[in-house]
């Protein structure tokens, strides 16, 4: 196997040249690494390439990635290298960009994070908030490459619909998009008119059908509850279970691969999903405790999916028809998240996450799975043309 060399990687052998003589910010956080585990903050701060550290940026979780999801991350210095910390992931829309007062004096704003593929993974679009704030600074914006976990030929889902738009779905793209994070800076620069200053430094060697285990690298946890590549693999779906009173496993060992609640009967849901013949997956039933989130200290029964065939699954499919069949299954015990979510209050956070009302609406409604995702995947189709010519990878 020919190990995969990251952008970060790529620098390192060019000695940071690019940088030379430059003050840097940089969003980052415990991804940032090089293939002997040193992390971009310490490589800026020990004068890389002739570079000054000026300020760190983290995203949701924060630079050294401690938070739990939809906390805020307040202003700090960064223990070990001394620099300002400047959080953009507070407690208002507003918060999720850089400040221009943060970005005078700058000569470059790096991001470097590791991506999963899917669209509710909000680090892409702190790097699009941050690629518009440093257009209107007129900081030149550099992204450092990562590979794809989940291949990038694979695409599915729908589009998020100009009404559904929020920080699990900023700009109109799949559930599963098949891109990578510098990819996505391309595309977005273009599409979106951010007018950025734009360099995206490729990783060697990835080619678009390898998944994680095909690239050599280690994987490193890019937030607190996706501790796995086969974590990944699964949340193109399984994170609808945010918009849902139903556990998606957070609190135990194996987030987004196990869900289920105090109420489900596993029997009833296994029967129901077997019907369905989802292709590349299986489910066993499981039972678990969470430490902290939904349900904590409450015993819960539910499944775990194994991936059989991770070419042939569908996690979106996948997702769809469990919370479908938990839905039925569970009539006056399921329900929809209610509250506000990702800084939005008057959409449903499931509808956030589908990028539609259309599938909620028709589970209630009682429509076949297949009705659920009509129209999906020629909006898939779409957005494989609309990409084209934004890829870097063969």
């Amino acid at each position: 196997m020919t190990k995969v060399k990251t952008g970060l990687d790529v620098w390192v052998e060019q000695g940071f040249s690019a940088l030379k003589g430059k003050r840097v910010g940089a969003i980052v956080n415990p991804t940032s690494v090089d293939s002997r585990f040193h992390h971009l903050a310490d490589l800026l701060a020990g004068s890389a390439g002739g570079a000054k550290l000026a300020a760190l940026f983290g995203p949701e979780h924060g630079v050294r990635g401690e938070a739990q999801y939809m906390v805020a991350v307040g202003e700090a210095r960064d223990r070990r290298t001394g620099v300002p910390v400047h959080s953009l992931y507070g407690s208002t829309f507003e918060s999720l960009s850089p400040r221009q007062e943060w970005l005078q004096g700058l000569d470059a704003l790096v991001f470097d994070i590791q991506d999963v593929g899917s669209r509710y993974y909000t680090y892409v679009y702190t790097m699009a908030l941050a690629m518009k704030a440093a257009a209107k600074a007129r900081v030149p914006f550099y992204v450092l490459d990562r590979p794809n976990p989940l291949n990038g030929v694979a695409m599915e889902g729908n589009l998020v619909g100009e009404g559904f738009r929020s920080f699990v779905g900023l700009y109109a793209l799949p559930n599963r998009h098949g891109m990578t994070a510098g990819e996505l800076a391309r595309l977005f620069n273009t599409q979106e008119g951010f007018g950025c200053e734009l360099t995206v430094v490729p990783c060697e060697g990835w080619r678009r059908g390898q998944f994680w285990s095909e690239t050599g690298l280690p994987f490193i946890s890019p937030s607190p509850n996706m501790p796995t590549p086969d974590t990944a693999l699964v949340y193109p779906g399984m994170c609808l279970g945010e918009g849902t009173n139903v556990s998606e496993g957070r609190g135990t060992c194996r987030p987004f691969e196990q869900f289920g609640a105090p109420w489900v009967d596993t029997d009833a849901l296994l029967a129901r999903l077997a019907k369905e013949d989802l292709p590349g997956v299986a489910f066993r039933a499981v039972g678990f405790t969470p430490t902290f989130d939904k349900y904590q200290g409450e015993s819960c029964n539910g499944a775990f999916i194994h991936v059989t065939d991770r070419q042939a699954f569908l996690p979106l499919r996948t997702g769809i028809a469990i919370f479908q069949a938990l839905h039925d299954i569970g009539p006056g015990k399921f329900g929809w998240r209610a509250d506000a979510y990702e800084f939005v209050e008057d959409v449903p956070a499931f509808d956030l996450l589908c990028g539609t009302d259309q599938v909620r609406r028709g589970i209630e409604a009682g429509w076949p799975l297949d009705r659920l995702v009509e129209g999906f995947s020629a909006q898939s189709e779409a957005f494989a043309k609309q990409r084209a010519s934004y890829l870097l990878y063969a």
